[in-house]
């Protein structure tokens, strides 16, 4: 106004105040000023620096060059410019560079700073939860001891269960909550309990304070696509500050690296050799366990369906999925598992006992653990009633609007302490149930008999796992004529079985070759439905594990080429019926009817009733005595007399 320009045309832009102008993202002034610009709205832009428009040369320029354009002046407690003339444009670009460079410099002094009293440890970082600052500003432990025992029982199953899921899972199935604290709004800095998800549990497991250490420099800052800024995490040996024992930690270094290698060895993404990943729920035994005896890589594990089961096989594919390469090694894993699954029974009974004991003390431990945490949440819930009564005995009764939210307040913790303690009651109860007398002593029954607890199904596929990886290092595998297993155990021990190669599909349902013989001897003496009776009787099984029937048999001897039961007494030279018949000159009827009378000898070689039969010399029956046979079968009351007529006519 004091340069002639009327109030309403003058435009006063505040709105950035507070704000960097490192970048133009947020900044709607900045944004106004540009678009009024780039319109030809302006006349001239007014500001005390170059530093307030912008610290930024892309943005700067860019503002420069549509002025330029637009033909907007730029004022500034130095002079007028022009952003048209080359030498007013030189000039604020070099201002415009400085800006941005006094920038650098400011943060390079505050980050010089903050790296100085870092490297020294000093520096105050925001600590995660269960652990506080003191008085002196020192590092110690949340004096909450419902915090610290939760924190503690959380490392102390991830050492047992090798798995941030099972950690979850853990305490979901236990009812535990885990604390956090809040970081932002009104609340900030309480402390607040809920369940544990897996995301935090990854957190907690990656922190190195836990482990007592002070770190700076674990992310890197670094500019997004869309102007903004984020972190990205940097390796440990690139870490600016590592000072390890340097406050109190819930879990040594030593574990801290130990549980890091753990969570990359359960990553899938993080190569083949994932051997110390944690167990499964799938049937293999030997799970990450396995060796390629040929090119020495870990191998692989794929399933398929068998009669409505798992059945593991062990795959070394490294070759075939990198370049195109045929698959090194494909191995059933159902008789190798059951092999040496036998083995750890046989090498683990004289500890038995002293297993059983192990275990029997571990799962009184995990249950006073989870007790003592219960506990301390029926602590906390009586301790806020406590507080909430304290309240509302110290408010005036004559102020009701106070009073009745008080008391209201005061409900709704008592009503939450006795639900906490209910439940703890009943938890507790199932706890000492599941540990009686007489569970201690079917622990002890059951360790003594170690093979029964191995093939107990209630034993899971991961209990049997685990107990694997107590005793194995690692398992070779090597498919030429048989399969040689060479184990290696934990001391070092080692150990070399030989397998055969389990049949195939259609070879474990190939009738066995004893019993193909027997079939064979059978047919000279019986039928197919005779020999099939013979069989059952035997207690033999076709390769479908069935008995047999005259289907089957004939369905064997057609597979394996054996002859006919009509060949074979062919072979040896009998007759048919017609044969028979044309040579002692009757008709085919006759042959059976003498057959039966005892006149000729026949041999059956169907299921049909049908016979061959043996060729006749000199001593032919004449039709004569067919006939009196005929008579005997018209007259049943000669019946008597059949067999000496018989014997007399031969």
């Amino acid at each position: 106004m004091a340069l002639g320009w009327p109030v309403e045309r003058v435009i006063v832009i505040d709105s950035d105040l507070g704000q960097s102008g490192a970048s133009a993202v947020d900044r709607e002034g900045f944004q106004k000023l540009v678009a009024e610009v780039g319109m030809g709205h302006a006349g001239i832009v007014l500001g005390l620096e170059v530093s307030r428009l912008a610290r930024n040369s892309s943005d700067w320029h860019r503002l420069l060059e549509i002025c330029g354009l637009t033909g907007t002046l730029i004022l500034d407690e130095d002079g007028l410019y022009d952003p048209a003339h080359f030498n007013d444009r030189l000039l604020l670009g070099l201002k415009g560079t400085m800006s941005e460079a006094e920038l650098y410099v400011l943060r390079a002094r505050l980050q010089g700073g903050i790296r100085s009293k870092a490297r020294r440890g000093e520096l105050k970082m925001p600590l995660p939860v269960g652990l506080v600052y003191d008085m002196q500003g020192r590092v110690i432990f949340d004096p909450d001891q419902q915090v610290q025992q939760t924190l503690r029982t959380f490392f102390q199953v991830y050492q047992k269960q090798g798995s941030a899921f099972a950690i979850v899972r853990y305490f979901r199935r236990e009812g535990l909550s885990f604390p956090r604290r809040l970081r932002c709004g009104t609340s900030k800095g309480q402390l607040v309990w809920g369940p544990l998800s897996h995301t935090r549990g990854l957190q907690v497991l990656r922190n190195p304070r836990y482990a007592g250490a002070f770190v700076f420099g674990r992310t890197r800052v670094c500019r997004r696509p869309n102007g903004r800024d984020g972190s990205k995490p940097q390796p440990q040996q690139d870490w600016h500050t590592l000072i390890p024992d340097a406050h109190p930690g819930y879990i040594t270094w030593a574990q801290y690296q130990d549980n890091l290698r753990t969570l990359r060895a359960c990553a899938q993404a993080n190569g083949n050799d994932r051997r110390k990943s944690p167990p499964s729920g799938g049937p293999a035994l030997l799970q990450g366990l396995i060796v390629c005896g040929i090119c020495g890589r870990r191998m692989t594990l794929r399933y398929h369906s068998r009669r409505g089961n798992l059945v593991p096989d062990y795959m070394c594919q490294h070759e075939s999925c990198e370049q195109g390469k045929p698959v090194c090694q494909k191995i059933p894993g159902s008789g190798i598992d059951q092999s040496v699954g036998d083995l750890l029974l046989k090498m683990v009974e004289p500890v038995t006992l002293e297993l059983a004991l192990a275990v029997q003390a571990e799962l009184q431990t995990r249950l006073d653990e989870v007790d003592q945490l219960r506990r301390q949440q029926v602590e906390r819930c009586r301790y806020e009633a406590e507080l909430a009564k304290g309240r509302y005995m110290q408010v005036d009764p004559n102020n009701r609007l106070v009073a009745d939210a008080l008391e209201s307040d005061w409900n709704d913790k008592l009503r939450a302490l006795t639900a906490a303690q209910e439940q703890y009651d009943e938890q507790r109860k199932k706890d000492r149930m599941a540990l009686d007398d007489t569970s201690r002593q079917q622990v002890l029954a059951l360790a003594r008999d170690l093979p029964r607890l191995w093939r107990d199904d209630r034993t899971s596929d991961q209990d049997r796992k685990r107990m694997v990886r107590i005793l194995i290092e690692d398992v070779t595998l090597t498919k030429a004529r048989q399969i040689t297993v060479q184990i290696r155990f934990k001391g070092g021990t080692t150990q070399t079985m030989q397998i055969p190669i389990p049949l195939s599909s259609w070879e474990a349902r190939t009738t066995h070759p004893e019993v193909v013989d027997q079939i064979d001897q059978l047919l000279d003496t019986f039928t197919e439905a005779e020999v099939a009776n013979e069989l059952n009787r035997r207690g033999c099984l076709s390769g479908m594990k069935q008995p047999f029937s005259r289907m089957i048999v004939a369905r064997v001897r057609r597979c394996y080429g054996l002859k006919s039961r009509f060949d074979r007494l062919r072979s040896k030279g009998l007759l048919t019926a017609e044969e028979m018949a044309q040579q002692l000159d009757v008709d085919p009827v006759t042959v059976r009817i003498w057959m039966r009378g005892g006149l000729l000898i026949g041999y059956p070689y169907n299921d049909k009733n049908e016979y061959l039969y043996e060729s006749v010399g000199e001593d032919r029956p004449t039709k004569r005595q067919g006939t009196k046979l005929s008579e005997r079968r018209r007259y049943p009351q000669f019946e008597s007399d059949r067999t000496n007529e018989v014997h007399h006519g031969a």
